[in-house]
């Protein structure tokens, strides 16, 4: 595999707008006596996301229920799934659930009871899409599957020209590639984004094999045993459950760089980006649906992207609160400050960027100038 050079910010310049809206947003919990992480509300609202998560596997390992309502239990268990992915894993990796790294750490590990390893989340997405956000070559998240072009600047396949329709179908795969594939190949790469060489941990080798035997454990092999049913029919409630997962954050989080309003910046000769890396994540993140609460509740405050990646260590209960002061700032900075009013106007301009991207004619340059 190539060796890959690192990508440099030029944060000597525009350091203003990174400084003013930090201190506005320290004063605003500050003068109110806020805690930047979780409260009440997020405490309640992780009771029962994993409730519901936990409880659907319950109801469906008892067996007291007949083959046609356990399929619709793993439906709704695969929206606990990413409900808890979203709302409480999210938070605690990046170290915002809670100022004890403790109480992180033990949350972290929900993620690992969903099948995915959160070390190796902490690479790719903590550090190396929150640095490098929709840099080609770089951010992993613009990586879903090579018939998915994601980035203007990656090479262009026929199959791309219908990728539009294909996407999602990719999307709703995410999970299943995430549980037996994606944590695997990662570990494996011996350059992954710009870490070359990169090692892994021995205790962290012993978590993944661990924490994934622990998944195809009680997922697939007890309900094997505890229940009276065909491999078939395990394998239509496990992918069911995996499918609405993988859909559901897949698009999510597609939704806050693919649009037709986010950036995908080149880095010069001297691969530097220039502008401050704050500006940076300005310009190739978006926003969506804020006054949706059900939806901002559900999904953990990923509508409100611009503000996490500024803010990655505040809790996610915080960002609607948060974010009229970022909006204010980036308007009197003249930063554009990216969002769609509604869920489905974030989807339709996802979904316009990929025919955009599919189409070789397409000129992303000049259709930026």
């Amino acid at each position: 595999m190539a060796i890959v050079e690192k990508v440099t910010f030029n944060n000597r310049t525009s350091r203003e707008f990174g400084k003013t809206v930090k201190e506005r947003v320290d004063q605003y919990f500050e003068g109110n006596g806020i805690s930047k992480h979780a409260n009440l509300p997020m405490i309640v609202k992780t009771v029962l996301l994993l409730s519901l998560y936990v409880g659907c596997y319950a109801l469906i390992i008892s067996g007291q229920f007949s083959l046609g309502v356990m399929w619709f239990i793993t439906f709704l268990m695969g929206i606990g799934m990413a409900g808890v992915g979203f709302s409480i894993s999210h938070d605690a990796l990046h170290g915002a659930y809670s100022s004890n790294s403790n109480v992180n750490r033990v949350l972290g590990y929900t993620f690992d009871l969903l099948g995915a390893n959160g070390y190796i989340w902490k690479i790719t997405h903590n550090i190396i899409h929150h640095t490098y956000t929709n840099i080609h070559g770089h951010d992993k998240d613009l990586e879903v599957a090579g018939f998915i072009r994601l980035s203007p600047h990656s090479e262009h396949k026929a199959i791309h020209r219908v990728q539009h329709i294909l996407a999602f179908f990719a999307y709703s795969l995410a999970m299943l590639f995430w549980v037996f594939i994606k944590d695997y190949k990662n570990f494996l790469k011996p350059n992954i984004g710009p870490y070359n060489n990169k090692t892994h941990p021995p205790s962290e080798w012993i978590s993944l094999i661990a924490t994934k035997g622990f998944y195809y454990t009680y997922i697939l092999v007890l309900p094997m045993i505890l229940l009276n049913i065909s491999w078939l029919h395990l394998l239509i409630g496990f992918t069911t459950m995996h499918l609405t997962a993988g859909i559901i954050m897949g698009v999510i989080f597609q939704l806050a760089h693919v649009v037709e309003e986010t950036d995908h910046p080149v880095p010069d000769e001297e691969n530097m980006i220039d502008e401050h890396w704050m500006i940076h994540e300005m310009v190739t993140t978006n926003n969506f649906a804020r006054d949706n609460k059900a939806l901002c509740w559900y999904v953990g405050g990923l509508n409100f992207q611009i503000e996490h990646h500024l803010f990655p260590k505040v809790c996610s209960i915080h960002y609607p609160a948060i974010s009229p002061i970022v909006e204010k700032t980036a308007e009197e900075f003249n930063i554009p400050y990216n969002h769609h009013d509604t869920f489905f106007e974030a989807v339709a301009s996802h979904y316009r960027t990929l025919k955009k991207f599919g189409n070789p004619e397409y000129n992303y340059t000049e259709a930026r100038v």
